[in-house]
């Protein structure tokens, strides 16, 4: 979805949230209503000053949504709170209606009379308490998220077995990050520990899956030095995401935006990753080889500039293949239907939605319902997706359940 689709989605959500304030302001007039009056009136004015004011300033600011200023700071925390508030006072909406309900078949049953089923004050308060602490649930998650899980990098492990990887890549160790979003980043000490962690891992191999910025290319600026320090003996590799055409925003002319590409394109160059646009390198070591094949950004629903046949030209047909592409529908609508074997193929692009679960091997995000490919190890027969979950974060300014990831893949041969 683009431009004036996302607006629209996002004029009807804040009309959605109005609505809802309406209603949690009635109730909490009527809860308030053993209060004294000064005590009363703040609290109810402050719950109106915080949640309508936040719709109406993004309802404001929603223009500078598709300008230069895209996606920064100030407009990512704008819509996080908003985000936050929403989730909220609809948690509390949700409980609010099914306890209320549940009390009032439960005092009908108990006289035997719907007539008097009318919950009394003191049961109206109960039914209150409960939704305001039900509330507080998704109020203290997005707080978390925002404060501390945006940069709560979680490091995962991935062993992957072929039956023909050359023998002298048994044990090979590469290292991904993906959706990096250096736009969004605002503590440079805790982006550091991120990258720190990618060093410590030693791979013989580095690779970064798409989307360096959000918009523009001197988002990356202050952290090239940074990320330029993760290093690799057999070199770093990276492709572009849908977010680095720069897309996203408003240019006052093509010229704008095709020097903001070439722009970019050199700061991956000063990070000396060598980026891949449509084409392929050989990885050797110890007489053998791998090929490495790097893609544009080629997605459904999204920009689709990547050219797998291209990339492939040249490539032994019976080589083993790693492939660097964005956005996993790509693996599912191309990569996998190839007459040529793809072995691995490692993507991003979708965060996780940066909200979910994933605990004793259960996994749930929301996500999930527009990407069936969209965090972790996937495969159909011989060939194997990874999707990154992200390194870093972009619209919600947090992270809950679905941490910022640092992915190590170890090939190893399998035994016949």
């Amino acid at each position: 979805m683009h431009g004036n689709g996302i607006l629209v989605v996002f004029i009807i959500v804040s009309l959605v949230s109005l609505l809802m304030d309406g209603l949690v302001y009635r109730v909490l007039r009527k809860w308030s209503s053993p209060w004294s009056s000064a005590a009363r009136r703040t609290v109810l004015r402050g719950y109106l000053f915080l949640s309508v004011g936040i719709t109406i300033i993004l309802l404001l600011r929603l223009a500078s949504f598709r300008t230069v200023n895209g996606m920064r700071p100030l407009n990512e925390w704008i819509l996080s709170i908003f985000l936050t508030l929403f989730f909220t006072k609809l948690f509390f909406l949700i409980t609010w209606l099914l306890v209320a309900g549940l009390s009032l078949i439960a005092g009908a049953v108990k006289r035997r009379n719907p007539a008097r089923a009318e919950a009394s004050p003191g049961r109206r308060r109960f039914v209150t308490d409960i939704a305001l602490l039900t509330a507080a649930i998704p109020l203290g998650g997005f707080l978390y998220a925002m404060l501390k899980g945006k940069y709560d990098y979680t490091l995962r492990r991935v062993t992957i077995y072929f039956e023909d990887l050359p023998a002298a890549f048994d044990g090979f160790t590469i290292t991904q990050l993906s959706d990096i979003h250096s736009g969004s980043f605002d503590n440079r000490a805790a982006v550091q520990k991120g990258i720190n962690m990618a060093i410590a891992q030693h791979p013989d191999l580095f690779v970064f899956t798409g989307d360096l910025v959000n918009n523009s290319a001197d988002e990356i600026e202050p952290y090239l030095s940074m990320f330029g320090a993760i290093k690799a003996p057999f070199g770093q590799y990276s492709i572009l995401g849908n977010h680095d055409y720069g897309d996203y925003i408003r240019w006052e002319n093509q010229q704008q935006k095709d020097d903001n590409l070439a722009a970019l394109q050199g700061h991956h160059a000063a990070m000396d990753y060598r980026l891949l646009l449509d084409e392929h390198v050989n990885i050797q070591k110890d007489g053998a080889t791998i090929s490495l094949i790097g893609v544009q950004n080629w997605g459904r629903g999204f920009i689709q500039k990547g050219n797998l046949d291209k990339a492939l030209a040249g490539v032994q047909p019976d080589a083993f293949k790693i492939l660097l592409s964005h956005d996993p529908t790509h693996w599912e609508d191309v990569v996998r239907h190839h007459p040529t074997t793809i072995h691995l193929t490692l993507s991003g692009h979708t965060h996780g939605a940066q909200f979910g679960i994933e605990l004793f091997g259960f996994k749930w995000s929301p996500i999930k319902y527009v990407y069936k490919q969209w965090a972790g190890l996937y495969k159909q027969k011989d060939r194997y997706l990874y999707v990154n979950r992200g390194f870093g974060f972009l619209g919600l300014k947090g992270r809950i359940g679905i941490w910022p990831e640092i992915t190590v893949i170890t090939l190893r041969k399998k035994s016949s």
